[in-house]
């Protein structure tokens, strides 16, 4: 899984006033749980930009002031309107204890269905996974070379290594859809 260090300073004041003058500096407030006890800082917002505008996932080395934290992105709040980075939680990766996280979906393979002029359709772009730190994967492979036109794939047919699905068994991550001229093609077959 990949690293990514993001620097900041603790943050002495909280509150919604303080908070909001963080902002203006282009700050951004954030708090770390899952360790004895919370810490709360801010980090300039333009960090965030590799670790939360990607689809992959990213083990976050957090320096406080000096202090270094291991961590992973367990919740980023946006404003509704302008889209701007408001908040940021962490959870403090500790040796031993699970962590629960959304991984995103990887296709292997090439799909029948998709070859005879279906279109692959992505229902679920993550899963929800539940592993130790060391064990976390960089995304879930999902095989699709048997999936033919109007079949899908659902999230029991994925087999985890060293990692729990926590995603419903029964949602399809998958669908190759039958396009409208084919639907013709096929009606003027039978």
């Amino acid at each position: 899984m990949k690293s990514l260090e993001i620097v900041g300073f603790k943050r002495a004041n909280l509150g919604k006033k303080d908070a909001k003058a963080l902002r203006l500096e282009s700050y951004v407030p954030c708090v770390l749980y899952g360790g004895d006890e919370q810490v709360h800082f801010s980090a300039p917002a333009i960090l965030f930009r590799e670790l939360l505008y990607t689809p992959e996932v990213h083990i976050v080395d957090l320096n406080v002031e000096g202090t270094t934290y291991r961590a992973i992105v367990q919740d980023a709040q946006f404003h509704p309107v302008n889209e701007m980075l408001l908040h940021v939680d962490f959870l403090l990766l500790q040796d031993g204890k699970e962590v629960k996280m959304d991984v995103p979906v990887q296709y292997v393979g090439v799909s029948p269905g998709v070859l005879a002029g279906g279109k692959l359709v992505s229902k679920l772009r993550k899963l929800k996974v539940k592993a130790l730190p060391e064990n976390l994967p960089d995304s879930v492979k999902v095989d699709i070379s048997d999936l033919g036109l109007g079949k899908s794939i659902k999230v029991s047919k994925v087999e985890p290594e060293n990692y729990t699905i926590l995603t419903n068994p029964l949602a399809p991550i998958a669908t190759v859809a039958i396009p409208r001229a084919l639907k013709g093609q096929m009606a003027g077959e039978k």
